[in-house]
């Protein structure tokens, strides 16, 4: 018998509902929206809506949809906002993003936009095909490279959110956004890491709010672990 997977993303929802992970409409309007098995190898798609993280090839991951949830919840995207996502993967969180600050029921004028690096360019390319696949394409733009670094030539940005755990806040990112705005990544090394939520303040002033303890993959690039160094 075909899986349901539209009851059982309503399901896995409203489980994270009730747990505390989703707090707001539009994380949960969101969420609803994104089909996650179309952001799994073909041979997981029965585990999509199962609340674990899940392989997608090259040493990584696509989150819990929990952390999703939450990370996203932290983050407090709006509509027309710029976000930048360091860590593609399969592009599931960068879709997340776009339903909230580019919905196809705001006037297009008004939309904001996800970019998202990725430093597997084989992942880049699955990302983006599958973004294309499930119409977001117009609304996540996925870059090749060093996501330490940042994205210098589309800065500043409303938000900016980290799917692999750094050593330390990268200064590119700080730098990057806009006052204001708020910043969530996870620091740490192999087993212990904290979300960080990074606000900055109309001042420039940085404020960091240690949430949860999570595990990450490393965020390899030049602000972060190189492949020698994660132990």
């Amino acid at each position: 018998m075909p899986v349901n997977f539209v009851e059982a993303r309503r399901k896995l929802l409203e489980d994270l509902k009730k747990m505390g992970y989703i707090k707001s409409d539009k994380v949960y309007k969101a969420m609803m929206q994104v089909p996650r098995e179309e952001f799994v190898p073909d041979d997981l798609k029965l585990y999509a809506y199962e609340d674990r993280p899940l392989p997608i090839g090259y040493g990584q991951t696509i989150s819990a949809p929990s952390i999703v949830a939450y990370m996203t919840e932290l983050l407090d995207p709006n509509v027309g906002h710029k976000v930048l996502e360091i860590g593609t993967g399969s592009g599931y969180q960068a879709a997340v993003l776009a339903e909230i600050v580019a919905p196809k029921a705001a006037p297009r004028e008004a939309w904001g936009h996800v970019w998202s690096i990725e430093r597997i360019p084989e992942l880049a390319e699955w990302a983006r095909s599958n973004l294309e696949r499930t119409g977001y394409s117009d609304r996540v733009t996925v870059v090749v490279g060093d996501g330490t670094l940042g994205l210098p030539d589309e800065a500043p940005f409303d938000r900016i959110i980290v799917t692999a755990a750094a050593p330390k806040v990268p200064e590119p990112l700080i730098e990057q956004l806009k006052p204001g705005g708020r910043l969530v990544i996870p620091v740490g090394d192999t087993w212990t890491q904290d979300l960080l939520l990074i606000i900055k303040k109309e001042t420039g002033e940085i404020e960091e709010v240690p949430t949860i303890p999570v595990l990450f993959v490393p965020l390899i690039g030049k602000y972060g672990w190189d492949k020698e160094q994660w132990r």
